[in-house]
Formats: C-alpha cells, sequence, structure tokens
C-alpha cells in the first residue's frame, strides 16, 4: 500500500510540470536582481534582451522585455518592487532569478523557500496563470569569479543549499527549471565568461544562458 502512495505521489507530481511553451506575440517580464539586469554589461547584452533578440530572428515576435530588477536586491525587495510597479496578469513569458543576495547578505536556505514561493506564484499570477509561461534560473556560482575565489568551496555549497530549495518549489508547482549554475562554474577556465568586474557574468555567459532557454522551450 504504502509503495502504491508514493508512486502515485510520484506520477502526479511528475503530471504537474509543463514544459515551457514560447509562442509568437511574447510579452515578457523578467524578475530578478543583477543577473537580470545584467550588473557590468551593456543593455544589450543582458540575457533578457539578448533572449528576446534570439526569439525575433527565430521569426517569433517579441517586444522588448520588461525588466524588475536591481542589483543587490533579495526575495524581499523584489516582492516589495513587484507591489509598486502595479503589474498587470497580461504577460506570455515570465522569469524568476532571484537568491543570490539572500545568501551573500547572511540569509538562511530556509527563510528564503517561503520567500521564494510566494514569488513564484506571483510569477504564476503574472502570467495569467499559464505555468507554461513561466521558468526559474538556478542561481550562479560566483565562487567561481576572481571576486569569490578565495572562498570557492564555501560559496559553493551555499550556492548548492540554495539551488535545492529553488528547483525543489519550482518541481512541485510544474515550473519549468533551467540549471545555468554548470557554466558559471567555468568561470576559471574560460575568463571571458565574467564581467569586467571580476563578480558577474559576461555578455558570453548571458548568451550561454539564453541557449539554454531556448532549448528548453524546443527552439
Amino acid at each position: 500500500m504504502k509503495k502504491f502512495i508514493v508512486i502515485f505521489m510520484f506520477i502526479s507530481m511528475q503530471s504537474m510540470a509543463q514544459p515551457l511553451k514560447i509562442a509568437d506575440g511574447v510579452k515578457f517580464l523578467a524578475l530578478g536582481d543583477s543577473y537580470t539586469i545584467g550588473e557590468s554589461v551593456d543593455a544589450r547584452q543582458r540575457w533578457p534582451v539578448q533572449l528576446a533578440t534570439a526569439l525575433r530572428k527565430k521569426g517569433i515576435t517579441c517586444s522588448d522585455p520588461i525588466i524588475i530588477a536591481t542589483t543587490g536586491w533579495r526575495t524581499d525587495d523584489l516582492k516589495n518592487a513587484i507591489q509598486h510597479a502595479h503589474l498587470k496578469p497580461e504577460y506570455t513569458l515570465v522569469s524568476l532569478l532571484i537568491g543570490v543576495n539572500n545568501y551573500y547578505q547572511g540569509k538562511s536556505a530556509e527563510s528564503y523557500a517561503p520567500e521564494f514561493e510566494e514569488l513564484l506564484h506571483t510569477a504564476i499570477h503574472l502570467a495569467g496563470g499559464i505555468k507554461s509561461h513561466v521558468f526559474v534560473l538556478s542561481i550562479p556560482d560566483y565562487g567561481y569569479t576572481p571576486f569569490g575565489k578565495e572562498k570557492q568551496a564555501e560559496i559553493s555549497q551555499g550556492i548548492d543549499a540554495f539551488n535545492a530549495v529553488n528547483k525543489t518549489i519550482a518541481g512541485r508547482l510544474g515550473i519549468t527549471y533551467i540549471n545555468i549554475t554548470d557554466i558559471s562554474r567555468h568561470g576559471f577556465t574560460e575568463r571571458d565568461l565574467v564581467a569586467g568586474d571580476g563578480l558577474h557574468p559576461s555578455g558570453q555567459m548571458y548568451t550561454a544562458w539564453v541557449a539554454r532557454i531556448l532549448a528548453a522551450a524546443g527552439l
């Protein structure tokens, strides 16, 4: 009986998952922090902007992305900004990437969990309740940058803990989860992946993220 219940729960969770769908007429909302606003790169190199450009090249109509993100934001900062923006639930593509500053500022993964989940519910609402129009990006690992090099092992462990949280929540809510953390961990061997500030991703790394997003949508 217990085995049947476990199998049923597993099947039910799997059935909730919906693959990312990007159709013509994209209205894109990107929610996050420095990684979404593209700290230290030109505006054209921000990954949301690169994604919009890539979609247009594929013949998909896409308006300029709306980016609600600022360097240094934690989950609570993003929540407040969304509330003040008075956004309508009219977006056909919504992304969420948040949490590195919770970790950097000494917040626990346990306190991050409910705040991230609330934000993901908000993202789903802003996508008109259509889960296949929402995706979560994993938190990149800044331990593989000149800034974080001395504490790489400690930082990587912390980032893994936070990513375990956001991945679990995304899976439970049936939201596409795109891992880009492994790309960031090439920062020591591929220096072009790190921006000139020695901390944030370069436009080249963001290009690799966009390729993952397109692949997740089957494009």
